[in-house]
């Protein structure tokens, strides 16, 4: 409920309030039911204001076309269940049994909608046993039975994008938010659950119905009590604003940051608990609090009262982040992202008990897509540098330095034999057998380090960057830039056909030919929707835009823009990720899965269902198949896509 929905049920009910007092007066029980009337009335409007509309419904298996390549899992919550542990991550879930080995396999595209987020045990308000309760990046709840999916989705994109989930012993289940705060759902009703928990970035919850912890991402953190809201932020003691963790302990509670962990007594801040140690998750066990970190392993701080002693590391730090950490059946376990490991008090020493089974690919968050002239596909990373794959998939080379890590875009010159990587570290030039040549960056007169895109051409290449175009030839390198006329500096994309070079930008798009921008296009001077133009291929004697918000647009060769009637709803295009085939243009979105259109019936058609994230990023085309790449792994699908 916000601010204004409890403003007006007050003025309501107040209303109502004068008016039962004047008929008592005056007109007796007439107006008493006239005043009745109106509170219930406000009552009502009230709590419609409150209500965020939700369907729910059970999931099948989706039978799309896409047929993923495998990527490794990711480790992020786990869960005791029907005496088995469930393993969730971006990948889906997973049930491994006593001995370690996986039962059973829940996919993310075919059976999950989303990549997971967080799961937790507990009864649902609309359930009739206990589920395993699945928050997901972008698609609601999820609660499974061990049989079956059921999903909670609200209708309004913001508050399906969850990130943490809480059953309440009363039956009710509370779910953190990427934006719109703390939601309650209690099997008829999906609401806000205090108007002093809307609309933050919910990083955590713990605790219960009478005494609810919640940790934001920059906010702090929030303790609810007796229908009030306490904040603590850094002048009251939390060591950071981000909250990344936080544990409950009887009338204790503990949050943890990336400087250190605050203790809470009785509501109250109490202290700081290793100081400067990235406490990215927390378990109170016995008289100790366990802290798992990114990568300086498990620390045990004890807090048996009397003289203070001193942390210790609880065997040798694992090499993988940790996620989570459990107590299971009075032994200590620790979710790291490749596996889940048991120590061995009495010796000191972890042993991986659960592992992620071998994978092709070395991530799964995708940022790039090519194949080059003997079949190879490259696959870019946001974050883990490349893989070249051989032609049939079977193998992999990993190249990841401080010069290729953070990848754009992947691009390859049949002519030379040779692949460009953009990379934010420079542009970096592999040869025919995929071994890294050369870095062009500002000490080799790139206009910056940063490359976004680039094109080959016959001598020599344009390269796009945050702070123009460089032009590379046989002379050298000349760059231009805003100055020289282009719309905006800040280069997204290059497309180049019929003579001329696209250059979209953050603030328009430019025509240029030769070294001289020959018109530009912005939303004051053109049918140009947006700005800020993320991705463009040529298609026939045209192109197509993505934009940061309006879609796909259609650029002529007369200089017009054009919109699609069936494209009836914005959505943003991710950097480069556009492909014009014969049949197809294929346009990825952020959070809206696939657009696909149909260069003979000229229609559009957007495929939701079946993949692994709805965030696609890059796309190739080879052998009849196109090659999608998502922040959740890599799917093919045929190029005669019905």
């Amino acid at each position: 409920m916000t601010g204004w929905g409890v403003a007006g049920m007050r003025r309501r009910l107040a209303l109502a309030a004068c008016l039962a007092a004047l008929g008592a007066a005056a007109w007796g029980g007439y107006v008493l039911f006239r005043a009745a009337r109106a509170i219930d009335r406000a009552r009502s409007d009230v709590a419609a204001e409150g209500n965020i509309p939700f369907h729910t419904a059970r999931l099948a298996a989706a039978s799309g076309p896409f047929e993923p390549v495998s990527a490794p899992a990711v480790f992020r919550d786990a869960a005791a269940f029907h005496g088995s542990l469930w393993v969730a991550g971006p990948a889906g879930l997973i049930e491994f049994d006593s001995a370690g080995s996986a039962r059973s396999r829940h996919l993310a595209g075919p059976e999950i909608p989303a990549p997971i987020t967080a799961i937790a045990t507990g009864v649902a308000p609309d359930g009739a046993e206990p589920e395993l309760l699945i928050a997901t990046a972008g698609e609601g709840l999820l609660a499974f039975n061990g049989r079956e999916f059921r999903q909670v989705r609200p209708d309004a994109a913001p508050y399906r994008d969850l990130t943490a989930v809480l059953p309440l012993s009363t039956g009710r289940i509370l779910l953190g938010t990427e934006k719109k705060g703390v939601l309650a759902y209690d099997g008829k009703r999906l609401t806000v659950f205090h108007p002093a928990l809307a609309n933050l970035q919910v990083s955590a919850l713990a605790g219960d119905e009478g005494s609810l912890w919640v940790g934001t991402v920059d906010a702090g953190l929030l303790h609810w009590h007796a229908g009030e809201v306490d904040r603590f932020g850094e002048a009251n003691g939390l060591p950071d604003a981000h909250v990344l963790s936080i544990a409950v302990a009887g009338n204790r509670a503990y949050a943890g940051t990336a400087l250190g962990t605050a203790e809470f007594v009785a509501g109250k801040f109490s202290r700081v608990l290793a100081e400067g140690l990235f406490a990215q998750c927390l378990l109170a066990r016995d008289d100790a609090l366990i802290i798992g970190t990114l990568e300086q392993g498990i620390t045990q701080v004890p807090l048996a009262p009397g003289r203070a002693r001193p942390r210790r590391n609880l065997g040798e730090p694992l090499r993988a982040s940790i996620h989570r950490l459990l107590a299971l059946d009075g032994a200590l376990y620790a979710l790291a992202e490749d596996g889940l490991y048991r120590i061995d008090e009495r010796r000191g020493a972890w042993q991986r008990v659960v592992e992620r089974s071998a994978a092709l690919l070395a991530d799964r968050n995708i940022s790039a897509l090519e194949f080059d002239s003997a079949g190879r596909l490259w696959v870019g990373y946001f974050d883990r540098g490349l893989d070249i794959l051989d032609p049939g998939l079977d193998r992999a080379t990993h190249v990841e330095n401080d010069r290729v890590f953070c990848v754009n875009r992947i691009v390859h010159d049949p002519a030379r034999g040779q692949t460009a990587a953009a990379t934010a570290n420079g542009l970096v030039l592999f040869d025919a057998a995929g071994r890294q040549r050369q870095v062009l960056g500002r000490d080799q007169g790139l206009i910056a380090n940063h490359v976004t895109d680039v094109v080959f051409h016959p001598g020599g290449m344009t390269v796009a960057t945050p702070a123009g175009l460089t032009f590379v030839d046989a002379s050298g390198a000349r760059s231009l830039y805003a100055f020289h006329g282009l719309v905006n500096n800040h280069v997204y994309a290059l497309s180049e056909a019929h003579g001329r070079l696209l250059a979209g930008t953050l603030g328009g798009l430019s025509v240029v030919e030769g070294d001289t921008v020959r018109a530009s296009y912005t939303t004051a001077n053109s049918g140009l929707k947006h700005n800020w133009i993320t991705a463009i291929v040529p298609a026939g004697e045209d192109w197509f835009a993505g934009t940061y918000g309006a879609g796909v647009l259609r650029f002529d060769s007369a200089g017009a823009w054009h919109t699609f009637a069936d494209l009836d709803r914005p959505f943003v295009v991710n950097p480069n990720a556009m492909l014009a085939t014969a049949q197809a243009v294929y346009a990825g979105s952020l959070g809206d899965g696939l657009y696909v259109y149909d260069r003979g019936s000229g229609r559009w058609r957007n495929i939701r269902a079946g993949l692994p994230s709805q965030n696609v990023t890059a796309f190739a085309a080879h052998g009849g198949y196109i090659y999608a790449g998502t922040d959740n792994g890599l799917v093919r699908f045929p190029e005669n896509l019905r």
